[in-house]
């Protein structure tokens, strides 16, 4: 600490609690600062966050590629799963990556990327 740092501490010691309140309360005014509220609190909540990771519950299916060679069972599974055409379902898989099913619990998710990679596809979720 500084020299000036241990001089002002010297100083708040000799405060009356009367003098002490007045002083928190003209802290707070020139500095725009709330001192009710004990930041040792907000720290420990911030602690526990990092603790305690992120549990994913929702998890979107991507469908990365298909080989040429199996497209035509794929877009079945396609059309199945999503309810598009044909035609929807071949301009789908023509684009991939492409998102095939978003915001499934984990076993839904697994499930319908079963189902995609039976047929033949690389699939992957996030």
């Amino acid at each position: 600490m500084s020299v000036k740092t241990l001089e002002i501490l010297e100083q708040l010691k000799s405060l009356t609690l009367n003098e002490t309140a007045q002083l928190v309360k003209q802290i707070e005014a020139t500095f725009n600062v709330d001192i009710s509220t004990p930041k040792l609190i907000r720290v420990d909540k911030r602690d526990e966050d990092e603790v305690q990771p992120q549990i994913q519950t929702e998890f979107d299916v991507l469908l990365v590629s298909v080989p040429p060679e199996k497209k035509i069972a794929l877009l079945k599974v396609i059309r199945t799963v999503t309810g598009l055409g044909l035609k929807e379902a071949k301009d789908f898989v023509d684009s991939l990556p492409q998102v095939v099913q978003a915001g499934l619990d984990r076993e839904a998710a697994e499930i319908l990327k079963q189902q995609l990679e039976e047929a033949g596809g690389v699939v992957s979720l996030k």
